[in-house]
């Protein structure tokens, strides 16, 4: 069973602004006896038998998704902090899923794994929030869909170091479009994600439906710091 405790020194993502009685931020924290914290776990995992992760690779406006990584190191001209000049990971060399068998749902928010993956021959790094918003279409020509991902703050960045085929992610909080009046949220279908890796310009798009409100009035996403090793349920960010 999940815990959902309030965010250290924020409203909280899922509440509109100056709405007092708006719903109440949760996030995902350790189950009792799961052990399954993955705190310094940098290496690739498999995810659980029978997952169906959304996937997707960067694009270049006017380009459309997909194709393979390119023969070049994993990283910009950038480095990370903490990670002994380590370059931080170039988009293109990213491989991003959102794993819905990891799912957690508490307080009328979903969480879900944003999972990078480091398709390059050389280890990167990576280094704080990813951007990400519900948008028209995967490919450059995309429009985005009601307001950006605000980043939460109730957990610190940390460094992480992400060799060769490793992994590192972000939990995603998407609260419930159906919770806002029609009028309010102006909802529709989203079918696509636009995922920016942190401090990067060049976007990666992910195929998954999610309800969404139109209105840029209306908080339904919320982002946290990147963590090493894929995300699983239960864990804390």
């Amino acid at each position: 069973m999940l815990s959902t405790p309030p965010v250290p020194g924020s409203a909280g993502p899922g509440l509109v602004p100056g709405r007092g009685r708006g719903r109440r931020a949760a996030w995902l924290a350790v189950a009792a006896a799961a052990g399954g914290l993955l705190a310094g776990c940098a290496s690739a995992t498999t995810p659980q038998a029978g997952s169906t992760p959304a996937t997707g690779k960067a694009t270049q406006p006017g380009r459309e998704q997909g194709g393979t990584a390119p023969a070049s190191p994993a990283g910009t001209g950038a480095t990370a902090p903490g990670l002994d000049g380590l370059a931080l990971c170039q988009p293109s060399s990213l491989h991003v899923t959102v794993n819905t068998s990891q799912t957690g749902v508490a307080m009328g928010s979903s969480y879900y794994p944003v999972d990078f993956t480091n398709t390059a021959g050389s280890a990167c790094g990576l280094y704080g929030y990813p951007g990400v918003s519900f948008v028209t279409s995967g490919d450059g020509a995309a429009r985005q869909i009601g307001a950006a991902a605000q980043q939460n703050p109730g957990f610190g960045k940390v460094a992480v170091r992400l060799p060769a085929g490793g992994m590192a992610h972000a939990w995603l909080q998407v609260s419930q479009a159906g919770s806002y009046p029609s009028a309010t949220c102006q909802p529709v279908t989203a079918h696509w994600l636009r995922i920016y890796a942190p401090g990067e310009t060049q976007a990666l798009y992910v195929n998954r439906s999610f309800s969404a409100c139109t209105s840029h009035g209306v908080q339904l996403l919320s982002v946290m710091p990147v963590r090493p090793g894929q995300g699983v349920q239960g864990s804390t960010p």
